[in-house]
């Protein structure tokens, strides 16, 4: 529940006060709320972004300094209603004005592909669309055996000085879905830590300033949300694969996550 006090530094006899940049995740727990209040309010939001769709629903904000900055919502029919491998959870998440800012979509394909390879482990796998930027970031949890293990999650983020490489990493002692944030050479550079007193789950994120820029903001602003829906996914995972492994799945993935793996170079 609590930050850790210190980060790594390469060089600890000269280390120098962390400077961070704070934001905080805040979900709500029912979808009553003053940014989606009626049949009008989901219209203008519907058309203010194309992103917005008809089974969108607004579950949290992004806020900074105590002001709010972004709108997080989610595909509620695609993760209530449908079932089997259509049956996937995407988020979505907005800027205060409704400009569309990033999606993390569920792979149903990809999970169960991974899921085999680790015989029988659930692994599940994101990708997150960022805007205004070409690469599809691959967020996936680590496939491991043992039940006592903290759970990682590994992703890279393309950059003008190359990929960036990131692991996170739940704290073993924690009440909470806690998070450690390391980068490519094993340095601490976040933390998520989860507020439980909120029931509907908030987040509140620190990352050392100089490591902080707005895609890797934006990664970790979505996986906080998914984070809501973690132990569901697994279940959902867990449950598909034991169908295919029993050859009783209806072999069938929704058309959106299709596209996501179209090779761009194919003929058309």
């Amino acid at each position: 529940m609590a930050f850790d006090a210190t980060l790594a530094t390469t060089d600890r006899s000269a280390a120098k006060p962390t400077k961070w940049r704070r934001f905080k995740v805040d979900l709500w727990l029912t979808d009553l709320n003053t940014a989606e209040i009626g049949i009008l309010k989901h219209t203008q939001h519907e058309a203010k972004s194309d992103q917005f769709t008809k089974d969108m629903e607004i579950i949290g904000q992004i806020k900074d300094d105590g002001e709010r900055t972004g709108l997080i919502g989610y595909r509620k029919e695609l993760w209530k209603d449908e079932k089997g491998m259509k049956r996937r959870l995407v988020i979505k998440l907005f800027s205060d004005s409704m400009n569309w800012r990033g999606s993390l979509d569920m792979l149903m394909g990809r999970s169960l592909q991974l899921s085999v390879g680790a015989k029988g482990v659930p692994v599940c796998a994101y990708s997150v669309n960022i805007a205004r930027h070409d690469q599809l970031v691959q967020l996936e949890r680590s496939a491991q055996k043992w039940p006592l293990f903290p759970e990682k999650f590994s992703f890279f983020i393309e950059t003008s000085k190359g990929p960036r490489f990131y692991r996170l990493r739940r704290k073993v002692f924690a009440i909470g879905a806690d998070y450690i944030l390391y980068d490519d050479r094993g340095r601490k550079i976040g933390v998520l830590d989860h507020r439980i007193i909120n029931l509907g789950g908030s987040w509140n994120v620190k990352l050392a300033a100089d490591h902080s820029y707005a895609k890797l903001e934006t990664v970790l602003q979505l996986f906080c949300t998914m984070l809501r829906y973690n132990r569901e996914a697994r279940g959902h995972v867990s449950r598909q694969l034991e169908q295919v492994l029993r050859g009783r799945a209806k072999r069938q993935l929704d058309t959106h996550e299709r596209d996501l793996y179209m090779n761009p170079r194919r003929a058309r």
